[in-house]
């Protein structure tokens, strides 16, 4: 580690001065240093930094899995193990044990409802919330996240697979299923090699605006059972609507008055639940009250005209393994968006929630869990599932402690297939189509239009535009430009970084931006340039440009010290800036040269040490001068001022001399010149005053920009 100190060229400078001074009786002061701290640069050679992210990384990671006990390594490999080992019987049992029975009493009905709105049979909604929850409760990481189906990647199954085969026909089925399988082996994939992280560039308000859009198209397409007759199958808003108004003629009464009034039930009820905390049991039972008055209203008036669930198979599924992987090619886009879906969806629903009950969560083995039981599930006919936000609610507010509610609800979905089959064939469709409507209606969010709205416009167009483009051309294509869009405003700001000119607050040593504090001032021949981003290939030539700007238009009015005509020295505030590519180094190497033609000397201010390093290893700091390298950007201006000041001494006696054009010094050698007759107080550099006025009577509490010989 080699220490260099950042004022080298003044003592230099002070010393020719000296010399040159002997023989003049006017510059008793000339050798006067400039206090600075010392920055140390690193050496390139032999450095733990020469060492690459990736193998960095994995090096971390093997040390911590050398470090980890038996214990451990088994809570890593099962995570259900951190809770069975710790497990209050007395505190937690009876509480497990309620919160389980209300979300199996809650999945029931709604899974067969999610599977009708997938296009599949009812009974492939049982065996999807009832496998899964076995597998999660064991490989899972979070203990109140209830997983099965859900709305809105029922509506992406049916979406996708409505294109390859019909809904009726066993391809149809099997692609389902294929499909849990693809997305379990995704969701493993990304969890294993711990690439979460990758969901985070797609905004909230990209998230919002797309399951808005989705939850209106679910909404319409369970309206042929509200109506009486066929509505076409689509993820477009204008295509249902269509055909909607066309089939008007065949609107029949008695499903529409039934499915309007068990909506009306489910609304009141969740309200309720919502509202009174001694009736949140009522948000539970809504799909189950809604299940039995249709029923039995359907067993005992018996209406030709409201269409049932018909009969549905009795028993546990049996194992089998995925068929038709010839379509595997055509179903990976869904798959890559339905693990996306249930990324955003579970992954942020499990912290919450882990957040609120006091443990941590790794978002990286939530996946892989999700993952497993996905693909366990598959061979148990479950078509894909993620984490469900609505009864993951529920199970939080009715007290669940750890995944034995989990294992509860799943042992409810496993008696509801082993003998209660027989009394779901009478269930409406339209009382179905109501839990799924009452599901959704919460998923249209509104307020979060109007906070966006207020807060940022650039968030709202993002919302606007995720949710137009989602209902007018189809889920799939309204993903991926919210993403997209998403992903250029995330490249625009990169791109276009924001840069602050600095200014001193008075009485300070402090620099901050000068739009922000107007109070702050600048010194003539000096421009302090603070870069609020990394500087990289997509933002070199931006920053180029403002520099180049901050050059020629600068405001005078707060300017203070010795007045020069132009700038004379550019400093780089670097704090900010985390990480230097090659290509901003051959920017900044021109920028050098560009400045050093026009008689302007660039000064660095506190770069970290990857940083540092960088500039190092390709010869910039020893292009711009080791000496220009400073720890504060108050060291930084101390020894530009000193060369300002220099600079305006040697112009009078230049003016006074008055030599031809062509024998011009330039700055370096102009600093080399007489340095002033007087020593200059702080009070005189920084107002400008040409009467020198006593140290003594400034302010105690600045820091001399020039420190006095002592």
């Amino acid at each position: 580690m080699e220490i260099t100190y950042a004022s080298p060229s003044y003592l230099d400078l002070a010393a020719s001065s000296s010399s040159a001074a002997s023989s003049s009786s006017a510059m008793p002061h000339a050798n006067r240093p400039v206090k600075v701290i010392p920055l140390q640069h690193p050496a390139t050679s032999s450095s733990p930094l020469d060492q690459s992210f990736l193998s960095d990384a994995f090096n971390k990671r093997i040390e911590i899995l050398k470090r980890m006990t038996w214990f451990e390594w088994i809570e890593m490999v099962l995570p259900c193990f951190r809770w069975i080992r710790t497990y209050n019987y007395r505190e937690y049992l009876q509480v497990d044990l309620m919160a389980g029975i209300t979300v199996g009493v809650m999945l029931v009905p709604q899974a067969m409802s999610y599977a009708k709105l997938a296009g599949l049979q009812p009974i492939y909604g049982l065996y999807s919330g009832f496998v899964p929850i076995f597998v999660y409760t064991i490989f899972g990481s979070s203990r109140q996240l209830a997983i099965g189906p859900v709305a809105l990647v029922s509506l992406l199954v049916s979406n996708v697979l409505s294109g390859i085969a019909d809904s009726s026909s066993d391809l149809y089925t099997e692609l389902a299923i294929l499909l849990a399988l693809m997305v379990g082996v995704l969701e493993c994939i990304m969890g294993l090699l711990r690439l979460g992280w990758l969901i985070r560039f797609i905004s909230h308000a990209v998230i919002s605006g797309f399951t808005t859009a989705s939850a209106i198209v679910i909404a319409l397409s369970q309206a042929k059972y509200f109506l009486g007759y066929d509505v076409v199958r689509s993820s477009k808003i204008v295509p249902l609507i269509k055909s909607i108004i066309s089939g008007a003629d065949e609107f029949s009464w008695p499903p529409f008055v039934m499915g309007s009034i068990t909506l009306a039930i489910l609304l009141v009820m969740k309200h309720l639940g919502k509202t009174r905390k001694y009736l949140r049991f009522l948000r539970a039972a809504g799909p189950l009250t809604a299940v039995v008055l249709g029923t039995t209203f359907v067993k005992i008036y018996k209406p030709s005209s409201i269409s049932l669930v018909g009969d549905i198979p009795q028993g546990l599924p049996g194992f089998s393994i995925p068929k038709s992987f010839g379509h595997v090619k055509s179903l990976i886009p869904t798959a890559m968006l339905i693990t996306g879906v249930a990324i955003l969806e579970s992954v942020g629903i499990a912290k919450a929630l882990a957040a609120k009950n006091g443990y941590e969560l790794d978002s990286n083995q939530e996946l892989f869990g999700l993952g497993v039981a996905n693909i366990l599930g598959s061979f148990f006919s479950a078509y894909p599932t993620t984490g469900s936000f609505s009864r993951s609610a529920v199970n939080h507010e009715s007290g669940a402690k750890t995944g034995l509610s989990g294992l509860i609800t799943g042992i409810i979905m496993g008696c509801a297939l082993l003998f209660l089959t027989p009394l779901f064939e009478y269930i409406p469709q339209c009382a179905l189509a109501a839990i799924v409507i009452s599901a959704v209606m919460g998923l249209v969010d509104y307020d979060e239009a109007i906070f966006l709205w207020s807060v940022d416009k650039k968030d709202f167009l993002l919302w606007t535009i995720t949710s137009v483009t989602t209902l007018f051309l189809g889920i799939e294509i309204g993903v991926l430009v919210g993403v997209g869009v998403s992903l250029a405003f995330v490249i625009h700001e990169s791109a276009n970084p924001h840069i602050a000119i600095l200014g001193r607050l008075p009485g300070t040593t402090v620099y901050r931006n000068i739009r922000q504090y107007p109070e702050a001032y600048t010194y003539h021949g000096i421009v302090i340039v603070r870069v609020d981003a990394p500087i990289y290939f997509a933002n070199i030539s931006y920053i180029k440009d403002r520099l180049r700007e901050y050059e020629v238009d600068v405001d005078k009015s707060t300017r203070r010290g010795p007045e020069v005509e132009r700038i004379y020295f550019v400093i780089l505030e670097m704090s900010p800036v985390t990480y230097i590519d090659s290509s901003a180094v051959q920017a900044l190497k021109d920028l050098h040269q560009e400045y050093k033609s026009r008689d302007i000397q660039m000064a660095i201010s506190n770069p970290n040490r990857e940083v540092l390093l960088t500039l190092s290893k390709s010869d910039v700091v020893e292009l711009i001068g080791k000496e220009w390298y400073f720890v504060r950007v108050h060291d930084a201006v101390q020894v530009c001022l000193q060369h300002v000041q220099s600079l305006k001494e040697s112009s009078k006696t230049a003016d006074t001399a008055d030599p031809s054009p062509n024998d011009k010094p330039s700055i370096f050698q102009r600093l080399l010149k007489n340095r002033g007759e007087e020593d200059t107080s702080i009070t005189e550099i920084e107002s400008g005053n040409k009467k020198p006025t006593d140290s003594r009577d400034t302010d105690p509490q600045l820091e001399p920009l020039l420190s006095r010989k002592p």
